[in-house]
């Protein structure tokens, strides 16, 4: 069984869907410390031709507390939904892809985790995803655990023989410290096979958001495929 993880991200780049596609199952991380300069809280949308944040605001921000711990402070989210409307209005999926991002910005809940969880469960749905996807706080017990070890510890816990990361986890984790474990780990490099952005030369690492505004659903689905897998 193929297990993957990662924290919950808003809106995260396509590759960390092909992570969750290419998995029997995926673990949300929602019991880490929050990382304030990561991407949990932002990612980049095109605008006009250049990249710009999409930020969510958190009360009481810090690395000291985790994910599953903190809420949203209170943002006019209309100024968030108009940033995207101005920025792809004129984009060829726009009018299918647009009532999906109004649905998840404007989502009640407050909860960081299950926020940014509930937006990956629904785009996984759109993206025609099906993995089954859990919570690493659900594991009594795995947060004592540290760095690898947490791994360790679900994957044996979920009888998983292979561990897939994403490709940054190169510079964190080795394949032989995995095999010791019994454990094969293999990292994702998604491709990010360019695609049409208002005519311009093309930007990658942008949020699935731009993705979803120029390709069709059909397109997107097919290239939930398009990576390579490398072994630790």
């Amino acid at each position: 069984m193929i297990l993957a993880s990662n924290q919950p991200y808003l809106l995260p780049y396509f590759p960390y869907w092909q992570l969750i596609h290419a998995a029997d199952r995926f673990l949300v991380g929602d019991d880490y410390a929050f990382i304030s300069k990561g991407w949990i809280t932002r990612n980049y949308i095109l605008v006009q031709g250049k990249p710009q944040y999409l930020r969510m605001e958190v009360r009481a921000r810090s690395c000291f507390r985790l994910i599953c711990d903190l809420e949203f402070a209170p943002v006019r989210l209309v100024d968030k939904l108009k940033t995207i409307e101005m920025a792809y209005h004129k984009a060829p999926c726009f009018q299918d892809v647009y009532p999906i991002v109004e649905h998840i910005l404007c989502n009640p809940e407050r909860n960081l985790a299950a926020f940014l969880t509930a937006s990956i469960r629904e785009i996984c749905s759109w993206l025609g995803i099906t993995t089954p996807i859990g919570f690493t706080s659900g594991l009594a017990g795995n947060s004592h655990f540290k760095r690898e070890e947490r791994i360790y510890d679900f994957c044996h816990r979920l009888n998983a023989d292979t561990y897939l990361n994403a490709i940054g986890g190169t510079a964190l984790y080795r394949g032989d410290e995995f095999a010791r474990h019994g454990i094969r780990l293999r990292f994702l490099k998604g491709r990010q096979t360019p695609y049409p952005q208002f005519g311009q030369p093309f930007t990658a690492n942008l949020s699935i958001l731009d993705a979803m505004m120029f390709l069709s659903r059909e397109e997107l689905h097919e290239r939930l495929d398009d990576y390579d897998l490398i072994d630790g």
